[in-house]
C-alpha cells in the first residue's frame, strides 16, 4: 500500500480558495490552519476558558461502554480529564453501515491530526467524533449505494420512519438490518474476508438498540485502537450538560442571528453565496414535540412575543423556554448555527475537522463567536482520500489515462474519443446522407400532395417518421456491434469510472467502506492508518 499526493480542486470554489490560503477567504476565520504557530495561540485562548472536563469524560465513558474499546480508549478519557488537554473534533450524521466513505475519511483525519498536534505541542490531544444524532433527516442516513447489473443504485434500509424523529431515537430492527446488510455484502461477491465481515455486521446489529448505536459500534470496532472518543449529540444525557449553554443561546438568540446575517452579507460581498439558510427571527434551536414525535424548529414571533414552531402549533415565552433549558434540556437541540457554539462550550477544541460544505458555513459564524466572547477554532479541511484497487490501476495504465484527470472529470470524454476513433466514419456519413436525402425527397412528395391530395399528408408524415426511425435503429445497431467488438476496452473505461468517479461524483460520496473491507479484510483500516498523511491540501490517492 502506498499514498500519492495529487493537486485537485475542492468540490466548491470557497473550499478551493480556502485550501489555497486566499486572503479574501481567510479573513472570515480567526486562525490560519496551515500555520503551525497558530495552534500555540489557540492553546493560549483556550486557557482562559472553563470546561466541565470530568462531567464530559464521565458521560463519554458511560456512552461508549456498550461499544468495542481498547486501552487507548481509557487513555483518551484520562487525557480529557486533564486540565491542559485539548481535542481535535469533527462530526457527521450516523449513516447506515457508517455511510459514505467520507465519514471514514473524517474519522481518519481527526485521529491523524490529534496525533500530529500532540507531538508538536507537547500537550494531551484527544480525537473526538461528534455524531449528529439529533438530526431528524432519516432519509439522508438510511441508505448506501451499490452496483447492480452495471448500474449504481440506492440501497435503502427497509425500515420506514414517518415521524421527524431524531436519529438517536430510532430503534434498530436487528434482524431486518442484518438480512439487508447480508444481501448487500453477498452482492459484492464472496472472498476470504466475507465471513469475518458478516460476523462483524451481525455483532454490531445484535449489540445495538438504536440507529446511532449501530453506527457507533461499527466505528469503534474499526478504530478502537486509535483512542477515538464518541459523543452523540442526540443523547439526553449529553443534553443535560448543555443546559447552561442552551440558556445562553436563548438569551442571546437575536444577537446571534443578527451576527450571522451580518457575516453573511460580508461573505456575499466577496462573491460567495451564503451556505446557511436563516430567517431574521430564527431562534436557532429545535424543540422536541413529544406529542407528535417531531423535532420542530423554533422562530421568534415579535408580534406575540413568543417562540413558536413554523406551523404555529407550539408556543413558548422566553421564560418558559428558559425553564425547559434548565429543567428538561433534552427537549432542546441545536441547528447548524448553534451546534458549533455548543461544541465549543463543551470541548476545549484545538481544531475542527471540516468537509467542504462545513468550511463554507463556519465562515458565516465568525461574528456570532465574537459576540459570545470566543474565537472559532482553526478549521482544518479533512483529508480527501481515494482508494485505488490494483485492477483499476492496471486499467488506467492500459488506457494511458492521467489519474488526476480521471479523479476530477471521470472517463466520459476519453471513452467518447475512443469510440469516435474506431468508428467507421464512412458508414456514419452514409447514414447521415441517407437521412438527408430521405427528408429532401419527402419534402418534394409533400409539396406535390398539398396540390393534389392533401388527405394523404398525415399518412405521409407517419411513413416518413417510420423510415427515419428504421434508419436510426439500424445506425444504433451498427454502433452496438462496434461497441461489442471493442467491449474489452470499453469495459475498462466503465470500471474506472465506476470505481473512481461513480455517477459523476467523487468516490467518497457514493461508495461505502464495506465493499473494500470485503476485498481486503477488517485490517484494511489499520493498513491505511500507517500511511504518512499530511494536511497539505493535496488529494490522497491510496493504492491498495
Amino acid at each position: 500500500m502506498e499514498i500519492l499526493n495529487l493537486s485537485l480542486p475542492a468540490s466548491s470554489r470557497f473550499a478551493t480558495d480556502y485550501t489555497s490560503h486566499e486572503p479574501e477567504v481567510e479573513r472570515f476565520f480567526h486562525y490560519r490552519y496551515h500555520d503551525a504557530s497558530e495552534y500555540q495561540r489557540r492553546l493560549n485562548e483556550l486557557k482562559g476558558r472553563k470546561f466541565y472536563r470530568e462531567e464530559l469524560a464521565d458521560y463519554i465513558g458511560q456512552y461508549m461502554s456498550r461499544f468495542p474499546s481498547s486501552d487507548k480508549t481509557g487513555i483518551s478519557l484520562d487525557k480529557l480529564r486533564s486540565e491542559d488537554s485539548v481535542v481535535i473534533i469533527g462530526g457527521q450524521q450516523a449513516g447506515i453501515l457508517t455511510g459514505p466513505l467520507y465519514t471514514i475519511h473524517k474519522v481518519i483525519s481527526i485521529i491523524v491530526l490529534a496525533k500530529q498536534k500532540e507531538a508538536e505541542l507537547g500537550v494531551p490531544v484527544v480525537p473526538v467524533f461528534w455524531i449528529a444524532g439529533e438530526d431528524h433527516d432519516y432519509h439522508e442516513v438510511n441508505h448506501i449505494f451499490a452496483e447492480n447489473s452495471g448500474r449504481i443504485e440506492k440501497a435503502v434500509y427497509p425500515h420506514k420512519i414517518l415521524e421527524k424523529k431524531m436519529v438517536s431515537m430510532i430503534e434498530l430492527d436487528r434482524a431486518l438490518c442484518f438480512r439487508w446488510a447480508e444481501s448487500l455484502i453477498e452482492g459484492y461477491g464472496e472472498t476470504e474476508h466475507t465471513k469475518d465481515l458478516l460476523q462483524f455486521v451481525q455483532r454490531a446489529a445484535d449489540e445495538s438498540e438504536t440507529f446511532v448505536d449501530f453506527f457507533s459500534y461499527m466505528i469503534m470496532e474499526l478504530f478502537k485502537e486509535y483512542g477515538i472518543l464518541l459523543a452523540d449529540s442526540g443523547d439526553s444525557r449529553l443534553r443535560k450538560l448543555e443546559k447552561n449553554i442552551f440558556s445562553e443561546q436563548l438569551s442571546q438568540f437575536s444577537s446571534i442571528t443578527k451576527a450571522v446575517k451580518q457575516q453573511q452579507r460580508e461573505v456575499e460581498a466577496a462573491g460567495f453565496k451564503p451556505a446557511i439558510e436563516i430567517g431574521d427571527n430564527a431562534a436557532n434551536l429545535f424543540f422536541y414535540d413529544e406529542l407528535n414525535s417531531e423535532r420542530v424548529l423554533l422562530e421568534y414571533n415579535e408580534e406575540l412575543n413568543v417562540f413558536e414552531g413554523k406551523n404555529g402549533a407550539i408556543q413558548f415565552s422566553l421564560d418558559e423556554l428558559s425553564l425547559i433549558a434548565k429543567g428538561s434540556p433534552e427537549k432542546l437541540s441545536n441547528n447548524v448555527v448553534t451546534r458549533p457554539i455548543t461544541q465549543e462550550r463543551l470541548f476545549p477544541v484545538l481544531a475542527f475537522i471540516a468537509g467542504p460544505g462545513e468550511i463554507a458555513y463556519w465562515a458565516e459564524l465568525k461574528q456570532a463567536f465574537e459576540h459570545l466572547g470566543m474565537e472559532m477554532p482553526p478549521i482544518v479541511p479533512r483529508l480527501n482520500i481515494t482508494l485505488l484497487e490494483r485492477p483499476v490501476a492496471s486499467d488506467i495504465q492500459d488506457l494511458d489515462l492521467e489519474i488526476a484527470a480521471v479523479l476530477e472529470n471521470g472517463t466520459g470524454k476519453e471513452q467518447e474519443a475512443f469510440v469516435d476513433g474506431v468508428k467507421d466514419q464512412a458508414l456514419s456519413s452514409l447514414f447521415g446522407e441517407t437521412k438527408k436525402q430521405l427528408i429532401s425527397q419527402y419534402k418534394m412528395i409533400e409539396s406535390r400532395l398539398r396540390e393534389t391530395d392533401r388527405g394523404m399528408l398525415p399518412l405521409l408524415e407517419k411513413n416518413e417518421s417510420f423510415l427515419l426511425k428504421q434508419l436510426d435503429f439500424m445506425e444504433a445497431k451498427t454502433e452496438e456491434s462496434l461497441k461489442n467488438r471493442h467491449s474489452a476496452i470499453l469495459s475498462k473505461y466503465r470500471r474506472i469510472e465506476a470505481a473512481l468517479r461513480p455517477s459523476g461524483s467523487p468516490q467518497e460520496r457514493i461508495w461505502n467502506i464495506l465493499y473494500y473491507l470485503n476485498l481486503h479484510g477488517l485490517t484494511l483500516i489499520d493498513d491505511i492508518m500507517e500511511l504518512p498523511f499530511e494536511f497539505d491540501g493535496k488529494h490522497k490517492l491510496v493504492k491498495l
